[in-house]
């Protein structure tokens, strides 16, 4: 008996000590995929829209001003912080911006939304200034080719034509933001490399743009290309100073972003209702839908700000306006299912 007994204490003790050793295993165990992921994205993301100028510049039906200013208003009350309105380019060249001084002038501004508008050389800049514009974007590419194409000069002399406006900026507290196009591909030369990114990057950012943001502009990236393009960037410009801009043609857009957050991006360019192309660019479709970034951003658990049931109503208003399907995924999938929930209503 004495010796079942001891038998029995033996094994107690052997379970105590498994139980102890399966305890710390649990509480050391390494985190899971899902901790690992939420462990390498921002918190919070700005989402800079950029429909209202990038988005609609491009259509060749000519949008009302009063169409263009309710759009900015519903974004702005959907709870869109940074709202990019119009350009101040040569009607010429771009018929659809030819409104721009009453854009800015009879916008609703509202203190805590940014107004960018864009300006390609000082005449745009002061036009924009004296129409009341607080901040201008400029903007430049890692292509020869590209840049020669749009305004006929290489990628050294398109920067030196921007002092200017940078140096007339930071006398007037115009804030400046900077745009690099074909940061992946361009549509005339071809593959671009990722150090003439990193270069013009770091150009913009010298010049006194607070940001740059870097375009995707035939939406030829991967995620590989991608992630190959902001390693090089991020070697000269500080992550919080790097946006990015991405056009979904080959349906990279959400993954590149993705990446981009990944390796700690926290500042997303998006168009509502994925409108837009760029005009002097031949094959790039429209922006990535700001719809489909929010169900994505939201789904991760990264806060915007940003009531996507309020974007996409702005998104199907314009939509409607100018008589084209929208083409945000997630819009469509919400409108569905609204129009199910009615007729269901309707039916009981």
């Amino acid at each position: 008996m004495a010796t079942i007994v001891r038998g029995m204490h033996a094994v107690c003790r052997l379970g105590s000590r498994q139980r102890r050793k399966s305890t710390r295993n649990l509480s050391h165990s390494p985190p899971s995929t899902a901790q690992q992921i939420h462990g390498q994205l921002p918190k919070h993301v700005k989402v800079v829209e950029v429909g209202p100028r990038d988005g609609l510049q491009n259509e060749p039906q000519l949008v009302e001003t009063t169409v263009k200013l309710d759009l900015i208003e519903q974004l702005r009350k959907s709870g869109c912080k940074v709202i990019e309105t119009t350009s101040f380019v040569s009607p010429k060249w771009v018929p659809q911006m030819a409104d721009h001084v009453e854009i800015t002038h009879r916008v609703i501004k509202d203190p805590a939304v940014s107004y960018p508008v864009l300006t390609p050389n000082i005449k745009g800049y002061n036009a924009a200034v004296e129409a009341g514009a607080e901040e201008v974007a400029i903007f430049s590419a890692a292509s020869e080719a590209f840049v020669t194409r749009n305004i006929n000069c290489g990628i050294k002399e398109s920067l030196r034509r921007f002092e200017n406006v940078c140096q007339s900026a930071a006398k007037d507290g115009v804030r400046v933001r900077g745009y690099v196009s074909c940061v992946i591909e361009c549509p005339y030369q071809g593959p671009c490399d990722p150090n003439t990114v990193a270069w013009v990057t770091g150009q913009l950012l010298q010049m006194g743009c607070y940001e740059v943001s870097l375009g995707d502009t035939i939406g030829a990236g991967t995620p590989g290309s991608f992630a190959r393009m902001l390693e090089a960037v991020l070697k000269v410009a500080p992550v919080d100073a790097v946006a990015v801009h991405c056009h979904d043609t080959y349906g990279q857009a959400l993954a590149n972003i993705l990446v981009s957050l990944q390796m700690g991006v926290n500042v997303v360019d998006s168009s509502v209702a994925g409108l837009g192309g760029c005009p002097f660019a031949p094959g790039a479709s429209g922006n990535v839908a700001t719809e489909d970034v929010l169900y994505m951003l939201h789904g991760l658990g990264i806060e915007t700000g940003i009531d996507i049931n309020a974007v996409v109503d702005a998104g199907q208003y314009i939509s409607n306006i100018i008589a084209k399907p929208n083409k945000s995924r997630t819009a469509n999938a919400i409108l569905a299912r609204r129009l199910r929930q009615e007729q269901v209503a309707n039916a009981e």
